[in-house]
């Protein structure tokens, strides 16, 4: 830094050097006096005094007779090394201060005609209030004219039931009035620390915060908050934002503002025509630890700001409907879910979230989190919102497409010493059972479906016939039966029986109906499962729509017998001889290989 510095002062100092005596020798050193004492991050001109000293002995001359063309040199150079496109130099001779115009002393039907046309409010369809502001006012003004502000704008909007702030137009306005403007969308107690300036020249940081008192009631922070933004929302309205926003108060939506300065200044340059603009002051967010300014603020939902009022009207009444969304999403959960004790923890727990939804913004986030939340408070990443696909038309394929399906659905392997490995799908039939029926052991291979069907009558092939088995017993909470699964005494086609070894591979993504087989297959001791724990889905869910909205649930409403302690549903399947999926079936060949060479000996 002190290098470009040096380079910089270089640069200033070169440009003034006895050009014509055009500009007073002590020009430029005046212009980097004003940076030192002014510029809102003296962090970023460690060393620039030094490298004005090292500079001003330099005897070179660079000649640049025309004060704006200088100016602009000069006004690349600071921007480039400090790297803030704010700071400007400026050669305007005829240049006149502005002065902010005071309030005449109007009589009350003149000034309420000022009011009124310097703010527009109104109520929108769905109790939605909407104001724009064009400038916000400061601590004094407000105190002159807070009581009509009170009586014509504010007492409006407090009964509405949403509010729409306008910052599109809003390019100016005063520091003291971003405590005031905030203030009413926070709650009187506790206190909030909402920013901090600091301001160069005097070297001092104020702290803003929340007001204990204000006049008229609170818009407080329940009702949902969407302030509209667009390039050219400057200045205080962007502090305003930028803090309402970290604050979890407001939504923002339109596009990025313009990134100005909380406090600028144009400073002129001794007795020249020269003039220094430099912003003197910066904000801090208190949250965040950075600024809006030069950045912007970066809005929730970027949109075009002619765009941005139908977004914002489209986002509030969404909100509209989550409280309703969520008490039904709740009540389905309880009198649905599998587990009962679980399924009404989660509906009372999700009450007591409700707040957590003041920002939501689209239909989509509402439903991640809900989905989320549910697979949180539940520990069952099957509860979920999910989407109302209709389910397709039942197939008639011909014999020819049937026999095709089953060779694309099923892979059988015929390894040595006669052991079968078969990849289990979605059908079984005696097509592909006749193949295996007779080996001398079977390795089913279930490490890599994530669905299937339901597993209990093809349990039965397992089994011996003379003995029916309770295979299960499955509790289907929406109608609060129990349903047992026994083995079924006739089946089609041979049996593989209890006698030969099985092997059952499974994997992390072994799921749902396949589950049930395994976990079957494990607790009657019929299988030794080799592979990874499996992924502790659920019996295949069912579809709810909440309410008459479009959002539907996923809810596991049935589980398998916990008279014993836990299933497999949410721990999932864990295996006898732990091993990474793919070296499953590697490790079942070596089990059996080895179970065979020892039976022949």
């Amino acid at each position: 830094m002190a290098t470009s510095l040096l380079l910089l002062a270089s640069v200033l100092v070169l440009s003034n050097v006895a050009v014509h005596s055009a500009f007073a020798p002590d020009l430029i050193v005046g212009m980097a006096k004003i940076l030192l004492d002014n510029y809102c991050s003296p962090e970023k001109l460690t060393g620039m005094q030094e490298a004005i000293d090292a500079a001003s002995s330099n005897t070179e001359i660079l000649s640049i007779p025309d004060p704006d063309t200088l100016a602009s040199v000069l006004t690349g150079g600071v921007q480039s090394t400090i790297s803030d496109t704010r700071l400007v130099i400026s050669h305007e001779p005829n240049y006149v201060p502005a002065v902010a115009p005071a309030l005449p002393p109007l009589p009350p039907d003149q000034l309420i005609g000022v009011l009124q046309s310097s703010i527009k409010l109104e109520v929108l369809e769905g109790n939605i209030g909407y104001l724009r502001i064009d400038h916000i006012i400061g601590e004094e003004l407000a105190d002159k004219i807070g009581t009509l502000l009170l009586e014509l704008v504010w007492n409006k909007i407090l009964p509405t039931s949403a509010l729409i702030f306008d910052l599109r137009y809003t390019g100016s306005g005063d520091l003291s009035g971003i405590p005031y403007i905030v203030s009413y969308f926070t709650d009187a107690e506790p206190l909030i620390h909402i920013d901090s300036v600091y301001d160069r020249p005097t070297n001092t940081t104020t702290e803003m915060w929340s007001m204990p008192t204000l006049l008229g009631e609170r818009y407080g922070t329940k009702k949902p908050l969407v302030i509209l933004t667009s390039a050219n929302t400057k200045g205080i309205a962007e502090d305003v934002a930028y803090c309402l926003k970290n604050l979890k108060r407001a939504t923002i939506v339109g596009e990025k503002t313009a990134g100005g300065s909380v406090k600028i200044e144009k400073i002129k340059v001794g007795d020249t025509d020269f003039y220094v603009t430099v912003p003197s002051a910066k904000s801090v967010n208190p949250i965040t630890g950075k600024s809006w300014e030069v950045a912007g603020v970066m809005p929730d939902v970027e949109i075009g700001a002619e765009e941005a009022l139908a977004a914002a009207i489209k986002i509030i009444n969404l909100r509209a409907e989550v409280p309703a969304i969520l008490e039904a999403t709740g009540a389905l959960v309880a009198d649905n879910y599998a587990f009962e004790n679980v399924g009404a923890d989660v509906a009372e727990k999700l009450a007591a979230t409700s707040g957590d939804y003041n920002l939501i913004s689209s239909k989509v986030e509402l439903e991640t989190k809900l989905s989320a939340d549910l697979m949180t408070l539940s520990g069952d990443k099957c509860l979920k919102t999910t989407h109302n696909i209709p389910a397709l038309p039942p197939m008639n394929p011909s014999p020819e497409m049937f026999i095709e399906l089953i060779k694309v659905s099923f892979h059988t392997d015929l390894f040595e010493n006669n052991i079968e490995v078969q990849a289990i799908a979605q059908i079984i039939v005696e097509h592909v059972w006749n193949k295996v029926v007779n080996t001398d052991a079977l390795i089913q291979l279930l490490a890599y479906h994530l669905v299937g069907v339901n597993w209990d009558s093809f349990c039965s092939y397992f089994f011996d016939a003379d003995k029916q088995v309770l295979l299960d017993k499955l509790y289907d909470r929406p109608s609060g039966t129990t349903t047992e699964l026994w083995s079924l005494p006739e089946l089609t086609g041979a049996r593989y029986g209890t006698k030969k070894s099985l092997i059952i591979l499974t994997s992390g993504a072994t799921a749902g109906a396949a589950e049930e087989f395994v976990y079957i297959m494990k607790k009657h001791g019929r299988a030794m499962i080799v592979g990874e724990t499996t992924n502790g889905a659920s019996h295949p869910p069912e579809t709810f729509r909440v309410g008459e909205s479009e959002v539907f649930l996923s809810i596991p409403t049935t589980h398998s017998d916990t008279t014993q302690g836990p299933a497999w549903e949410g721990a999932g399947v864990a295996p006898h001889i732990p091993v990474p999926a793919d070296a499953a079936l590697d490790t079942a060949k070596g089990i059996l290989n080895k179970h065979f060479a020892g039976a022949k000996k």
